[in-house]
């Protein structure tokens, strides 16, 4: 696998271990049947328990089964997750970084051991609910919001309640979410909601489970890109939570946001996978495939497509572990985030693209990975902070003048 300056060199021996394993579990349990799954549409059901027990869920997590590996296990867990599919890694990511984590860091004891070990082993899916079908890029100006129960008293209308629902205490929950990961098959949505009952209407987090009275979690079908994963919506109707269901420890758009930082910390060493994976299969071709009487990785074309495609993955692999070492020592700032999840995610993007060019014809087709990452990254371009958002956010790091409110 492509390691040009030795990097995993330095690994120690548990985050070569993770490394392998996902290397492993990818090889065997994804790359046989993913062509198919993004033929069809699926995402293959019968891996989140496996992965759980093999620990890919939020395994840099401390306590409640979580062992607490290193930043950079993490990150090469993500990237060979990703070197399968940006399904699986999305699967793995929202359920670790945008469910466990926030739960793990501003949920109550209670919250913490009722969901934690089981979302860590793969037994209860997670979703995490703030983009709105009008407010993608703009996520604090949600229409999502909650207020008090009426049964508490409050002014809320006693008629927005179902009698089935009202059990004395907690909020009543009413908006939409989109392009949701793991939606229709999430056993608890994070969903981020305005508190309408407090001053300043508060963004807050609440745990709804979505067999809860009014929740809906619709399919999104017909997509051209992700397509092995599954993508849903949340919809809330006269929901009532109680109390005990909201994360205590957070208020305002910190929560949802610290969320999304450690998600596109996953995406940066995630997107450095899919890179990868197109350059091997683009290499291994250009030995393989005999035109004018020897393999076409003899032609000048395709060596400098080769060598351009190894120096851009290899600075992506560099700006992916010296992320991780910020992070580790508690440096990492949401600026390094975006510019590696910004130029980590554009170099798979371009370098599916060639990879595709090298395999020609064939390069259509599912039989081969690269059209396939090359789909994939149109999403991981737009998901998590577009690549615009996050271009905005390095101007004003550099500049102090914001280009947005």
């Amino acid at each position: 696998m492509l390691d040009f300056v030795n990097l995993e060199a330095d690994l120690g021996q548990e985050e070569r271990m993770i490394r392998d394993t996902a290397r492993e579990f990818v090889t065997e349990h994804v790359k046989p049947d993913i062509g198919e799954h993004f033929e069809n549409g699926t995402f293959p059901k019968e891996l989140i328990p496996k992965m759980g027990e093999l620990g890919f869920y939020a395994p840099n997590l401390e306590g409640y089964g979580s062992p607490n590996v290193s930043e950079t296990a993490y990150g090469l867990l993500m990237q060979e997750l990703e070197a399968g599919d940006s399904g699986l890694r999305s699967m793995a990511s929202v359920q670790g970084a945008l469910v466990m984590y926030p739960i793990h860091a501003y949920g109550s004891e209670e919250q913490k051991e009722e969901w934690l070990p089981a979302m860590g082993q793969g037994d209860a899916i997670g979703c995490f609910g703030l983009t709105e079908p009008e407010h993608g890029s703009n996520p604090s100006a949600m229409e999502t919001h909650a207020e008090r129960d009426s049964a508490e008293g409050t002014s809320a209308d006693p008629r927005e309640a179902t009698s089935a629902s009202r059990d004395g205490d907690g909020y009543v929950l009413n908006g939409s979410k989109t392009w949701i990961t793991n939606a229709p098959i999430a056993d608890v949505a994070i969903v981020w909601a305005r508190d309408r009952s407090a001053e300043d209407d508060p963004v807050r987090g609440f745990l709804v489970e979505t067999d809860r009275d009014g929740v809906s979690t619709n399919k999104i079908d017909e997509k051209l890109s992700l397509r092995a994963s599954i993508t849903g919506e949340i919809g809330l109707n006269n929901v009532h939570v109680p109390e005990e269901n909201v994360l205590p420890g957070v208020s305002g758009m910190k929560g949802p946001l610290s969320c999304l930082t450690q998600a596109r910390y996953g995406i940066a060493w995630g997107a450095v996978g899919a890179a990868r994976d197109c350059f091997e299969e683009a290499r291994q071709y250009a030995k393989d495939r005999d035109q004018f009487g020897g393999p076409i990785g003899r032609f000048q074309l395709q060596q400098r497509k080769l060598a351009e495609m190894g120096t851009q993955i290899t600075l992506a692999q560099l700006l992916a572990y010296r992320l991780a070492e910020l992070k580790e020592r508690g440096e990492m700032r949401p600026q390094h985030v975006s510019m590696s999840k910004r130029n980590n995610v554009r170099t798979a993007r371009d370098q599916a693209r060639i990879a595709r060019e090298m395999l020609g014809g064939n390069g259509i087709t599912t039989d081969y990975s690269p059209m396939r990452h090359m789909a994939n990254m149109e999403t991981v371009y737009t998901y998590e902070g577009t690549h615009d958002i996050h271009t905005l956010v390095l101007g004003e790091e550099f500049t102090g003048i914001a280009a947005y409110q």
